[in-house]
């Protein structure tokens, strides 16, 4: 009952395609947990930092990762309100 890991894929052949689907998945996860985590301005490590990250979001640039048809323009607003409170 000692057996590797390798093992037991050697004597169950039909395990291989559910532990390569289950691996690709668990690398796929990592990879966008990473790429979110170092390329998006929404989540945020060090929250002591800057109390307010999304006023440095750059609203031309998309945030998402596929965005069809974006157009932006600025509220006029807005745009009062932000320059009375600072």
């Amino acid at each position: 009952m000692n057996m590797s890991f390798f093992q037991i894929l050697r004597a169950k052949k039909e395990l291989i395609p559910l532990v390569g689907v289950v691996s690709f998945a668990a690398l796929g996860a990592t990879s966008f947990s990473i790429y979110s985590l170092l390329s998006k301005s929404d989540v945020i490590i060090n929250k002591s930092g800057n109390p307010e990250p999304w006023e440095a979001i750059d609203p031309t640039q998309p945030q998402k990762l596929l965005t069809i048809n974006q157009k932006w323009k600025p509220i006029e607003e807005l745009e009062k309100v932000k320059k009375l409170t600072k």
